[in-house]
């Protein structure tokens, strides 16, 4: 029994880290109505910034998330202006031309980053890496727990944004309907650049956070794209609140996986839950809750 209570929570912590990714791609998919398939690679550019700033500069990975933020936001919007834009606007036979564009960013910054750091593995050696927290018998890794109350704090954060100020309600009203939010005086272009921005600004503060505890390859955007992938369509698309739930869902059942299974076969769950919710549950848990 302490072995299952400890696998839940080691599922938990990363479940909240993984709703961060998720609601990421969710804010993109909501108001741009595509899935952004560079999503992982996004949070690989942020973690290789973040690795460069601990080796080279000696900063906490911690205190890299207020740099890394901005950088990917910008990098969102530059994204999102001059290769999305201008794709969205051309009328085409293959209307999810926006969405191979994703594919190919996602491509051209893995090889980036290849070319700039070789495909070796790395990782940082902070000296809190090793600590843990203690709740009676069950022991806790100290930059998880840390990295799960980053992210709460900043998905708390965002919810305050998008319901509290004039900016996120302008945001919801372009996820619901885009042409009526346009005849509102809403300046949509605006807002799917902004919402491009902080998607990637989400993603990056996953990737800084994780960096403590996870190696650093290129190719490491692909599973993470997955990952972000299935959390989308588990929680409902375009669904915050089912993000976060499908996050924590996600993080539970990889952690029970590797615990009962095999480590091996941990990231094969994420392929498992999005077959069998593509089957049984297409609409996610938006479809029969009200997340």
């Amino acid at each position: 029994m302490l072995v299952f209570i400890q696998t839940i929570a080691s599922g938990i912590l990363i479940g909240g880290v993984y709703a961060l990714i998720g609601l990421g791609m969710t804010l993109i998919m909501g108001v741009m109505g595509i899935i952004n398939l560079a999503h992982g690679q996004l949070m690989m550019v942020a973690m290789y910034i973040t690795f460069v700033l601990f080796t080279h500069l000696g900063l906490d990975p911690y205190i890299c998330i207020f740099i890394t933020m901005p950088s990917l936001f910008l990098l969102g919007i530059v994204i999102q202006k001059y290769l999305l834009n201008p794709l969205i606007k051309v009328e085409s036979i293959l209307p999810e031309n926006q969405v191979l564009m994703t594919v190919g960013i996602g491509m051209v910054l893995t090889e980036i980053a290849r070319f700039i750091f070789t495909s070796n593995y790395v990782s940082i050696k902070t000296p809190y890496a090793a600590k843990a927290i203690f709740l009676k018998n069950i022991s806790l890794n100290l930059p998880m727990c840390i990295a799960f109350l980053i992210a709460v704090f900043f998905t708390l954060l965002l919810f305050w944004f998008l319901l509290k100020t004039d900016t996120g309600r302008a945001i919801r009203a372009t996820a619901q309907d885009k042409e009526a939010a346009l005849l509102m005086g809403i300046n949509t272009p605006r807002i799917t650049y902004l919402t491009f921005g902080i998607g990637s600004a989400l993603v990056a503060l996953a990737g800084t956070i994780l960096l403590p505890i996870y190696y650093l390859f290129p190719d490491i955007g692909g599973p993470f794209t997955l990952k972000a992938f299935v959390i989308t369509i588990l929680g409902g698309l375009g669904s915050t609140i089912g993000a976060i739930v499908g996050g924590v869902i996600l993080g539970i059942a990889e952690s029970l996986g590797a615990t009962y299974v095999a480590m091996g076969y941990r990231e094969a769950i994420g392929f498992v839950i999005f077959v069998l919710v593509l089957i049984f549950l297409p609409g996610g848990l938006k479809s029969i809750t009200k997340v």
